[in-house]
């Protein structure tokens, strides 16, 4: 009898009703899991189970975060499927959270899109007593390898030479620097790393070089967004992220046989590079279990590719600058010519004496601001920010371009101008200027970089003089990739 009346029940109900019910259900569980707790910064409405992904330009990513700020202020807070992710904005916000709150911030995030190719070794991605380990290990090896010492510098000015020798090679004809100055970056990392440079024609360094640019690319589109939004989902499709795990695959594949290589020919009495390096602390007795060989390959990639499009965009920046205001860049050559000449290559013993100079490299960093994000942070207990409620595993971005852009830190921020790092004619230090990020896990590299910015920069500006091609007036537009760099332009290089 109970069966008939259930099966009169259940024809009654149409399948509009039960769709109706499901859809409902399922929109009530979608808003239980993504509303925000309680004192969580404020944001754009989300869509159900998309969350913010429409809406949100992976392509000016700060553009998008200023129209934000403008909205709910310098603490926001967006979805991406069930992920709820905080910016923080501005100078005070910033330091608040990587600073006097450094500790509540140390650990990075598992995201998805990086944890399924370098899990958690290396040292950027890593957490714990691994990350310290690698990092201190890093720290240890460049200033081993020339920060305070002669070889790092030495192999900065030979890439120089190189650089000057490619560029003078185009006889003053418009082309496009990008390859150029991206080569000579990568020989610098190269060296330290692999103990090796590769000639710019080199077939294997090309395509190395073209792996890297795809995979910064890939890492700014929307399909990387939704790859971290619906990770066991977009792990059974197709799409371009197949094709940069690909890419990924032959980046970790190159650097596997320069290490088998260097553990064929390993002698602990001679250590030419950073794998030699590495090998020797893992054959140490005492050696951390930190130390194998999945984080030798990652903190090797780590470094190449850090060390390599960072560095390169800046100084591809810096060559469309110089071209776009000759009036800067004529006095940067009338003080190198002043207190260098052209008798021998830059070196840092000269930039105290070139504090102009130093300044312009100071704003072009700035200005270009390529790092829009920095690396994103977890925090690892609950804590506040500008008064807002962070529950412990909330994922933080802190936009470096907004500290670097603070109107209230900056004179004129949206110009191009070196007078913000100068003070009666002396180069001056900026609290705000914070390209490489700032606290615990700034950039393990920075005082690399600002090497190789200086030597590079001063030797490109001692020897030509950058100019529009006739009829050609650049543009400072931006593209995103890994970070920001400038639209690809042609220009031409006078040898003075």
């Amino acid at each position: 009898m109970w069966f008939h009346s259930f099966a009169i029940f259940w024809e009654a109900i149409s399948l509009q009703i039960i769709l109706g019910f499901l859809a409902t259900f399922l929109l009530l569980t979608d808003y239980v899991r993504r509303r925000r707790p309680r004192g969580f910064p404020p944001g754009p409405v989300p869509l159900p189970f998309l969350g913010n992904l429409l809406s949100y330009d992976s392509q000016k990513p700060h553009l998008y975060n200023q129209k934000l700020v403008a909205i709910y202020g310098n603490v926001f807070s967006l979805q991406f499927g069930n992920m709820h992710i905080v910016h923080v904005n501005g100078l005070q916000a910033v330091k608040e959270a990587l600073i006097h709150q450094g500790e509540n911030f140390l650990d990075r995030p598992q995201v998805p899109i990086t944890y399924d190719i370098s899990k958690t070794f290396g040292v950027i991605v890593s957490n714990g007593l691994t990350w310290k380990q690698q990092r201190r290990f890093v720290l240890s090896m460049l200033r081993n390898f020339g920060l305070g010492k002669t070889y790092l510098e030495e192999r900065i000015q030979e890439e120089s030479r190189f650089l000057a020798a490619a560029i003078g090679d185009e006889k003053g004809q418009p082309f496009d620097p990008y390859h150029q100055i991206n080569n000579a970056i990568s020989n610098v990392i190269c060296s330290v790393t692999f103990g090796n440079r590769f000639d710019y024609h080199d077939s294997q360094f090309q395509k190395l070089l073209h792996l890297l640019d795809e995979t910064g690319v890939f890492l700014r589109s929307i399909f990387c967004l939704l790859y971290n939004a619906f990770p066991a989902l977009m792990r059974r499709l197709p799409g371009p992220h197949q094709n940069y795990f690909k890419n990924c695959k032959l980046l970790e594949s190159f650097v596997r046989k320069i290490i088998e290589k260097h553990k064929e020919d390993w002698n602990p009495l001679e250590t030419k590079d950073f794998i030699d390096a590495y090998l020797n602390e893992m054959a140490k007795e005492n050696a951390s279990s930190t130390f194998h060989m999945e984080n030798l390959l990652h903190t090797t990639l780590d470094l190449f590719l850090a060390g390599t499009e960072t560095t390169s965009a800046t100084l591809h920046w810096a060559v469309l600058y110089m071209a776009v205001y000759p009036e800067i860049q004529a006095k940067v050559q009338a003080e190198i010519d002043s207190v260098i000449g052209q008798s021998h290559l830059p070196a840092m013993a000269d930039r105290d004496n070139l504090p102009y100079t130093n300044a312009v490299i100071h704003e072009i960093q700035r200005r270009s601001s390529i790092v829009v994000l920095n690396a994103p942070r977890l925090t690892t207990n609950d804590t506040k920010v500008a008064g807002f409620h962070l529950p412990k595993g909330t994922i933080l971005f802190a936009d470096l371009t907004s500290v670097l852009f603070d109107k209230n830190e900056w004179e004129t921020p949206n110009v191009f101008n070196p007078n913000h790092f100068l003070e009666n004619g002396q180069f001056m230090k900026r609290e705000a200027f914070i390209p490489f990020s700032t606290g615990k896990r700034a950039c393990p590299g920075e005082q690399m970089a600002k090497m190789e910015l200086f030597i590079i920069f001063t030797t490109l500006l001692q020897k030509f003089t950058f100019q529009a091609p006739k009829g050609v007036k650049l543009s400072l537009d931006s593209k995103t990739g890994h970070v920001l760099k400038p639209k690809p332009y042609r220009i031409c290089a006078i040898s003075r």
